[in-house]
């Protein structure tokens, strides 16, 4: 009897520990949300504002194309704390013929900027928060006009309409204007403009923008944007008056690109450039042109990835895939302490190629990027990944050369204050019945930001992505775009079929926190809420794109759902691992899934409010 008790005993305790480890390992079967479905269409994004203008869109018959263009603006006058409308737009669209096209959105720097320039330039009020009395040198301002490039997410928006849309812009840009109207403000922007007023008094056109009155918005007062509201339905009349006259739906869109970048807008903006010693110059508008381009590609286990160009960090995804795909993750358990060393070490590889070799490819026109992104390269950069945390940055050798990394560079180091660093920003994600994708991620024109004069548009202060490294791939030059870390992503089954659109805020985790998410459906096979809400690691082993473009070794930022014997595990093999809470997770994504029956599912990160809609 005694034997038999503690038997029974024994062996409920292992049910019961059996039971505490299956739940802890499939923590994604109780996701703080639902994911959505529907068969007609789907559409994630930053804000309910925004994914219901999206959702409005789709009702009037609008494609998966028209629904991202829609979206995409009335985020721009939304979310002002992390996206406006002279930020930036890389975006992916598949038609439905199944060809995959990129319109890389980002804007040039001005023809005047030199990055001689910015090496001996000295820093000004309201553009970092430390100045030595001599001004210190060799930075790239993070805030003001002097990293505001060409705006890009409007021309790319307008491409994307142009192309692959069927509405006109009066319908695509009418939930934006009514937002611009107002719109109950959040606690998000609100917040973000209470910790700009410094910046502001520096800049009387944002202080009349953003604090009416000379007042701050409380939260839930109703915001206006009169200026905006007024740039917006001058550009809907630009389009309105050539289809009065007979125009093509497409003529009515070519319109509205001119009147911004070759008319009124471009002129307001050019001038008031000039009235603040700005670099923007009418000329630099009027040449940005966009077309739509090829993307950059790879497989992995048989399905296509789709990703931006070299003028992005999206190429680092794939490499990182290449390296990946020579192990068996799909044995691992997920988040083990082997599973995430392995993709933190094959990250750290592929973000070193990404400091070292990227930049904008027509500035770089023998760039290996064939090299980079092949099967045989990603083997061999595999062969370096040990037990062990590596603490070197490490670039490929290719063609017999070894570029120098930027850590090898003597760059400036200086504090940026907390409220003028880069902010996170958005993303738009949206499928259709048809199979037209449409994926975005856009960004820029975050808080604090410099309103154009009464445009009402703020300027991006993307130019800061920039380093002045000499010969450096990215390195400043008039003309050149930035190597940005916006990625959307684009997934299709083998056949050529869609499977995911995804996209996420996080600067240089972006791609960090999507092959993560890519993996949770592809070898874990979780669905899309699943997948975006599971938790994530971080590394910050890697040059930062933003600020004062700094880095730190051996860096490795957990969620803290991963088991403490994970950690404890990690930080044995010489990982400097932190912990960090579900809600500042670095990355804050949206998903659509393309089930094998063609239904549409959508998930959105929930611990940063992101939204979800399908019907």
């Amino acid at each position: 009897m005694y034997l038999r008790s503690h038997l029974i005993k024994f062996m409920l305790t292992v049910l019961v520990a059996t039971g505490v480890c299956s739940a802890q390992s499939r923590t994604w079967d109780h996701p703080v949300r639902q994911a959505v479905r529907g068969v007609h269409g789907a559409v994630a994004a930053g804000s309910e504002y925004a994914t219901e203008a999206g959702m409005r869109m789709f009702y009037k018959g609008g494609n998966a194309v028209d629904v991202g263009v829609t979206t995409m603006f009335a985020a721009s006058a939304s979310e002002l704390s992390h996206f406006g409308m002279g930020g930036e737009a890389p975006i992916l669209i598949r038609t439905k013929t199944g060809k995959v096209w990129s319109i890389a959105g980002v804007g040039t720097m001005p023809k005047a900027a030199t990055a001689e320039m910015f090496r001996t330039r000295r820093l000004m009020p309201g553009e970092i928060l430390e100045t030595d009395p001599g001004g210190l040198k060799g930075i790239i301002p993070v805030a003001g006009i002097m990293p505001a490039l060409v705006p890009g997410m409007v021309e790319a928006g307008l491409v994307a309409l142009r192309e692959f849309g069927t509405k006109s812009f009066g319908e695509a840009i009418a939930p934006a204007i009514e937002l611009a109207d107002g719109f109950a403000i959040d606690e998000m922007r609100a917040n973000s403009i209470a910790g700009s007023r410094q910046f502001f008094n520096l800049w009387p056109t944002s202080k009349a923008h953003f604090m009416p009155n000379g007042q701050a918005p409380r939260v839930g007062d109703i915001y206006r944007q009169p200026d905006l509201a007024h740039t917006l339905r001058s550009m809907a009349e630009a389009e309105k008056k050539v289809l009065a006259a007979g125009g093509s739906r497409q003529a009515g869109i070519d319109a509205v690109r001119d009147y911004f970048y070759r008319g009124e807008i471009a002129r307001k903006i050019a001038a008031f450039m000039k009235a603040n010693g700005g670099l923007m110059t009418y000329e630099d508008m009027a040449a940005f042109r966009l077309e739509p381009e090829e993307p950059v590609s790879g497989t992995y286990r048989g399905i296509h990835v789709y990703k931006p160009g070299f003028w992005s960090q999206g190429p680092a995804m794939i490499e990182a895939l290449n390296i990946l795909e020579g192990y068996d993750q799909h044995s691992m358990p997920f988040n083990s302490a082997e599973y995430i060393h392995r993709g933190v070490e094959a990250l750290k590889l592929a973000y070193a190629d990404r400091d070292s070799y990227y930049g904008d490819p027509k500035f770089n026109p023998h760039m290996p990027t064939d090299v980079l992104l092949s099967k045989e390269y990603g083997a061999e950069r595999r062969k370096l990944i040990t037990e062990r945390a590596s603490q070197e940055f490490i670039p490929g050798t290719i063609h017999g050369k070894t570029p120098k990394h930027p850590t090898d560079a003597d760059m400036a180091h200086v504090k940026i204050d907390d409220e003028l660093m880069a902010h996170d920003t958005t993303c738009v994600d949206a499928i259709d019945k048809d199979g037209m994708v449409f994926s975005a991620t856009p960004s820029g024109a975050w808080l604090p930001s410099v309103i154009a004069g009464d445009t009402g548009i703020p300027l991006t202060e993307r130019g800061q992505q920039f380093v002045l490294v000499p010969g450096n791939p990215n390195e400043l030059a008039g003309g050149k775009r930035p190597r940005v870390t916006l990625s959307p992503t684009i997934v299709t089954y083998p056949d050529g079929r869609p499977y995911l659109a995804l996209s996420t805020p996080g600067g240089d985790n972006q791609d960090q926190a999507l092959i993560q998410m890519f993996f949770n459906v592809v070898d874990f096979g979780m669905n899309a809420q699943n997948a975006t809400e599971a938790p994530r690691y971080e590394t910050r082993h890697l040059v930062s794109s933003f600020d004062n473009h700094a880095w730190n070794r051996g860096d490795l930022i957990l969620d803290e759902r991963i088991s403490p014997a994970v950690v404890a595990e990690l930080t044995q093999r010489g990982h400097n691992t932190s912990i960090h809470s579900r809600y500042a997770n670095g990355a804050a994504p949206v998903m659509i899934k393309v089930l094998p029956s063609g239904i549409l599912e959508a998930g959105a990160d929930p611990f940063y409010n992101r939204s979800a809609h399908a019907w």
